[in-house]
Formats: C-alpha cells, structure tokens, sequence
C-alpha cells in the first residue's frame, strides 16, 4: 500500500516520460521494421526470414541502447509546451549515435542488411521521436491562438520588420494576457514588402498604414523601430495617430542597448514622440571629467528640471551631491528615489530658501561645492503676473545671492537655469530671468578681475515637455474631465525639449563653459499649442472639436505670441555640439546695473506696485505694459 502511495505521489511529469518512453521503445524499432516492409512492397510475407530474425533479434539490445541514450540526452526531461530548437537538436544527435549502434550492432552481431534499411530507418526513427514531441506544442498553440483570437481585444499592425518586429510578434502570439492578434506589418523596406515575418505579411511601406487599418480592421498600431530617427518616427506616428488606433511603441534603442526586448517594453505613444528630434549627443566623457570627484550643488533640486540633473549627475561618481530645495515633500522625493538606485552615492538633502543669504553662505562654507546648478525658480508666467515681487525675490535675489557665495567661496562653476522667455521680455518672470542672466555676466567678469577661477554661464531654453504644471499635464487632465481644452489663442507658438534634452544641455554647457557665455539650444521648429493640443486629444482616442471642445480663452497678461532664442544683438555661435550655440553677451554698464539691481532688490521687500517699472530700468526691452495679441 505504501508503494502504491509512493507512485501516486510522484510529479506528473514522471509519468509522462514513462509513457513516453513506451512510446519510444515501439516507434524506434517500428521505424525499422517499416523500412523492411516499405522495400518489398508492402508484403509481410515477402521479407526474408534472416532478415526478420536479425531485426527481431536485435530489438532488446537496440532498445535498451536507446533508452540509455536519450535519458542520458535528457530527452524525458523536457517541458512538451516549451519544446524548441534544442530539444530538436539533442533528438537528432541521439538519432545520428542510435543510428550508428544500430548499423553496426545488426550487422556484426547478426546480418547484413538491405541499404535502405541503414539510410531510412534512421529517417523514421527521427520522425517518430520529433513528431510526438512536437505535436502537443502544436496542439497548445493552435489552442491558444484560438483562444486568443477570441478574446483579443486589438488587432494589432506592426510597424518595422526587423529584429524588435520579430520578437514582439513572437510575444503576441505566445502571450496569454496581450489580447492582441498581429494582422500585418508595415516596413519602409521594399526588399521586404510581399514576404512574411513570423507568418505575417508585410504589406508595404508608411502611405499603406491607412489602407491597411481599413483592409485588416486595426485596432492598436506597434511601432518596434528602437533605431528610427526622430524624424522617421515623427512622420510616421503623425501618419498613424490619424487612424482612430491605439499607439504603442518601443523607446530608443539607447534605453534597449543592454536588455532584450518584451512586450512590457512597450509604451503608450506620447506627444513628446510627435515632436521628437535626434537626441542631444553629449560628449559623455566630457561632462564626466567634469563631475567625478566634484562636489556639486543643485539649488531647486526637487523640481522637474533640479530632479533630472539629480539622477544624471549621480551617473558620473561625484564626490558629494547635494540637494537644495525649499519644499520639502519634493526634495524627500528626490532623495528617496537616489538613494534607492545609488546607494554608494555620497548624498546630502538640504531644506531651505535661495532667498536666505545666511542660509546659502552657510552651506557654501560648510560644504564648499565645486560646481553649483542653479535651477530654483520661480517660472510660472500669469502667476508672476499677479506677484511680480516674488519674481523678482525668488530669480533675482535667489541667483544673486547664490552666485556671490559662489564666488566667495571660489566654486569652479556656476550654471545658471534660464528661459527663452528671457528674450525682449513682456511678462515678470521673463525680465526677471533676463536680470539673472546680467548677474552672470556681471558675476563672471568680477571672477576674472579677482582672478578667481569661479566661470559663471547661463543655459537658455525652452518649455520643457512633462515638468511640473506644464500644458501637458494641463491639457491631459482637461482631456479626462471631457473638456474643454483651453488654449490662449489659435496661432500662439512655442519650442518646446524633453527634461533629457534640457538637463543634456546644462551638462554640455557646464562643460563648454569658459564663463560669461549664455548657451542656447537649437530647439527645431516651434509648435503650435493648438496643434499640440489637438495631437493630445487624438492619441487619446477621441476626436478634436467634435468628442472633445477646444476653447480659445485669450492671451494672458504678459504673453507674446511666440518666444525667441536670443537678441539680435547676442548673434550665434558655433560649439563642438551641432544643436548647441552660444549667444555672445550683449555688454551693459556694471556700475549702473548694479546699483538699480540693489534698489530693486530692496523695494521688493517693501513690495511696491510699480516693481516692474524698475526691473524696466535694468531691461530696457521690458515690456510690461504690452498686452500681446
């Protein structure tokens, strides 16, 4: 009873390669004896007697022969659902060894044999032992693409037919939850066109996305070109997010180079592709020089900008990196999430204001930082609107009071974080940017007086797509609430980076800098904010204007209807890097700028009602009044 309790409790699989096993034993010698029968006809009685003796005689050798080769093979250890090339392998190895044993073993030991009995029984033995084994996968899949062609949820077209292509379709069809059946695969390639990946046809090049979602009912769009220029995948998801599909793609082949590609690698398509350029090429080794081992401070640390230039500078084995914000939830954030991914990194996360010079020198004099990123800011236009004094205490006084401890504590580097909104200013935030920027020249030129080695720049650019209260996040939950989607005005235009690209420059330019320069970013082609918004509205499955309303509201006080990169007077100039330039620096009295600077930062504590009056006196080209539009 024990025994029989024992059996009863060994795995499943042992049993199925018990049975297996019986199988083999039949097919392996019934591979032979149908060589014998197939060579005289099909007549049992017309095979001669030796023959069929040898071969009887020779069944107990050969199939205790053969059992030890394939359990020595491990071919009864095989999951059946996942049987594959490998396993096809080993089966013909054991085939080619069985084969031999057999060959020699009858002849020496009994007969000669027919020569068809040596070249063919080897041949059905093959595909007996294969065919079984294969069979049940063949059974499952079948069953399962049934299954899934049942529930699917999408019919799915495949844009790219290459590698990435290929094993995404693989995992689509192997996959129990992608309720995703792949239908058709779309390649720029013509060499390509009219042949089959993974047995699906490869129909054409982009003009035939439309046809082909009409022709094969699609549903879901993959893009699986991790290699695509930005400007190939731009042209084809603005082809594709015209079809009512959902979007999938892959992301750059960067961000794939050390993994293998799977279906969770797949990710929803965002504006941000629609207005993709060719990623920044930074000279990594270059920045890297200039970080590792450095002490390096990051003011405004939590926010969009701050946190990205956290996670990449924690990249290149700073000495100490620190974190300088005034909110302290953003600032926990930050160091939660370094701490988890760079636990080796020598961290230090410090609350307080840019404003509180006490504050600044005392970590400065503490902590003495080699280079120092000023991101802390204030950046909101209509909200500085309403407050242009907290403008002018936050950038002013904040970057002010920043670089000075700088230079008194003679820190290698400061880069300053400015705006394009920092050209012919119409708005507070944006002459009270430009003012920073002053403070830079006015600071470097100091430095070099002194003979100090602090180089101080200026890094300019433009929206940054996803940042904190930026018109994505805005129109996304717009789009979620049903509408409407406010815009200020149908033509208003914008250029717009990634935080990557952004926080790419910044580095570059901390190591371009010679001091005194303000770089600037060639950001492409300006957007239109409506056509931004109608993108969004489009790659979340409803229809501009008709599922979801698009309401002009007006410009808002202090806004222009497109943003510049520089002054006429600042020209442009080339760097090593073709999308950066520097803007060469418009020269102003000091002496003068300094002394409105300080009447300035002393009526804003007293918060007069005419500050911008004053900040025009520094930027002449303040417009404060001007309502554009």
């Amino acid at each position: 009873m024990n025994s029989i309790n024992k059996i009863k409790s060994l795995p499943q699989w042992v049993f199925r390669a018990f049975y297996l096993s019986l199988y083999d034993l039949i097919t392996v010698n019934f591979a032979y004896f149908i060589v014998l029968w197939l060579h005289y006809n099909l007549r049992y009685t017309t095979i001669p007697l030796k023959y069929l003796q040898a071969y009887l005689s020779f069944v107990p050798v050969y199939s205790l022969f053969t059992l030890s080769v394939f359990y020595f093979l491990k071919l009864y250890k095989s999951i059946w659902k996942y049987v594959s090339l490998s396993e096809m392998n080993r089966i013909l190895l054991a085939t080619i060894v069985t084969a031999i044993f057999h060959g020699i073993g009858i002849t020496v030991l009994c007969t000669r044999m027919p020569i068809s009995y040596y070249l063919m029984g080897p041949l059905f033995q093959f595909m007996f032992t294969v065919s079984v084994r294969f069979a049940y996968r063949f059974i499952n899949l079948v069953r399962r693409r049934k299954q899934r062609n049942e529930n699917a949820k999408y019919n799915s077209l495949i844009i790219g037919a290459g590698s990435a292509g290929q094993i995404i379709i693989k995992e689509l069809e192997n996959s129990s939850v992608a309720q995703s059946v792949p239908k058709c695969v779309i390649d720029d390639d013509p060499n390509k066109w009219g042949r089959m990946l993974k047995n699906i046809p490869i129909i054409g090049g982009r003009e035939k996305i439309i046809e082909a979602v009409q022709k094969f009912d699609i549903t879901q769009i993959i893009f699986t070109i991790p290699s695509a220029s930005a400007k190939d995948k731009r042209e084809i998801l603005n082809i594709c997010k015209e079809t009512d599909c959902k979007l999938l793609t892959l992301p750059g082949v960067y961000q794939l180079l050390n993994e293998e590609v799977f279906l969770q690698h797949l990710k929803p398509v965002a504006v941000e592709d629609l207005l993709g350029r060719e990623p920044i090429k930074a000279d990594l080794g270059q920045i890297k020089k200039q970080i590792q081992g450095k002490v390096v401070l990051i003011t405004g640390g939590g926010g969009s900008i701050g946190s990205e230039l956290c996670r990449q500078i924690a990249t290149y084995d700073p000495k100490q990196l620190i974190v300088f914000d005034i909110y302290e939830n953003n600032a926990y954030s930050i160091e939660q999430e370094l701490k988890r991914n760079y636990p080796n990194l020598n961290l230090k996360v410090l609350i307080g204001s840019v404003r509180d010079q006490k504050r600044v020198d005392d970590i400065f004099s503490s902590y003495r930082p080699d280079i120092v990123y000023h991101a802390a800011a204030h950046k909101h236009v209509p909200l500085m609107e309403g407050s242009p004094n907290e403008a002018v205490k936050n950038n002013v006084v904040g970057t002010y009071n920043t670089s000075k401890a700088a230079l008194k504590y003679n820190a290698e580097r400061f880069v300053l974080i400015s705006t394009d909104k920092a050209v012919n200013p119409t708005n507070a935030m944006g002459a009270s940017k430009r003012i920073c920027e002053m403070i830079i020249q006015m600071m470097d030129k100091d430095s070099r007086n002194r003979k100090k080695r602090t180089q101080f720049v200026a890094v300019r650019f433009g929206n940054v797509l996803g940042s904190n209260g930026s018109v994505i996040p805005l129109f996304k939950k717009q789009i979620a609430a049903g509408g409407p989607v406010t815009v200020t005005h149908p033509d208003i235009i914008r250029y717009f980076m990634t935080i990557s690209e952004a926080v790419g420059l910044v580095l570059q330019a901390g190591a371009y800098a010679a001091g005194g320069e303000i770089f600037v970013l060639d950001m492409g082609q300006p957007i239109k904010i409506d056509t931004l918004a109608r993108n969004l509205i489009k790659l979340s499955g409803l229809h501009p204007d008709e599922d979801i309303e698009i309401k002009y509201i007006g410009l808002r006080p202090g806004e222009k209807l497109y943003e510049e990169k520089l002054m006429a007077e600042e020209g442009l100039q080339k760097t090593e890097n073709q999308l950066i330039y520097i803007g060469k620096p418009i020269p102003f009295d000091e002496k003068k700028f300094l002394k409105n600077l300080q009447n300035l930062i002393q009526s804003s504590q007293e918060n007069p009602k005419n500050i911008e009056a004053q900040m025009q006196k520094i930027v002449p080209n303040f417009k404060f009044q001007e309502v554009v539009g």
